[in-house]
């Protein structure tokens, strides 16, 4: 890593995931709300970019983790391109991190047990909502999710068309604010998903 032992203080050390963790930590005590809100951006077949916020869930180690519904604008933009980027912005902390990478679903266990940590009413609401599709009124989602409450009851299944997505990076960038926009910015690549060494290089503000 060429800049290793030029990185010191808040970038210091030789894993991005747990640089991300700690920063994330160290978030969740300054930010007022949502720590983990993610700014993601994903590409139409088209090509035309959309962005839209949404919670990190987990910082694995070697990917981000987020929940979505896989039938949403969102969810199929990502099933159609395989790819996905992300912000993390703190203004508290004049932080950022960006994410860049390969996407796979994560439909197993971890789901099922992030779906029953949910509040009950947002349970319901996953089965219950189209989402992104037309809707013709508050009135007729409230009906539907009040169906679906007594269809599926107080322990309802995790529906198959939702669950989490996980983002495999290659590359993230760590950026912090400096004086006079002489901002620190550090980008961390791979050649392959999973493979090899991170580089590091220290880029201009």
């Amino acid at each position: 890593m060429g800049e290793e032992t030029a990185r010191t203080g808040i970038f210091a050390g030789s894993d991005p995931f747990v640089l991300a963790r700690h920063w994330l930590a160290e978030a969740e005590g300054t930010e007022p709300e949502d720590a983990n809100a993610i700014a993601l951006a994903t590409v139409d077949a088209d090509g035309l970019p959309n962005v839209r916020m949404v919670l990190l869930k987990e910082i694995e180690d070697d990917a981000f983790v987020f929940y979505t519904n896989y039938e949403s604008a969102k969810g199929q933009e990502i099933a159609g391109a395989g790819k996905a980027a992300f912000c993390l912005h703190w203004k508290s902390l004049r932080r950022q991190i960006r994410v860049r990478g390969l996407t796979e679903r994560e439909e197993g266990e971890k789901a099922d047990a992030y779906y029953r940590s949910r509040a009950l009413q947002s349970r319901i609401g996953a089965w219950a909502s189209d989402q992104s599709r037309p809707l013709s009124s508050r009135a007729s989602l409230m009906t539907k999710v009040a169906a679906m409450g007594l269809e599926k009851g107080p322990n309802p299944d995790r529906p198959p068309h939702w669950g989490g997505i996980r983002i495999h990076p290659v590359e993230i960038e760590f950026w912090a604010d400096g004086q006079f926009r002489l901002h620190d910015r550090f980008r961390w690549t791979r050649p392959a998903l999973s493979v090899g060494e991170w580089a590091v290089q220290r880029l201009n503000p």
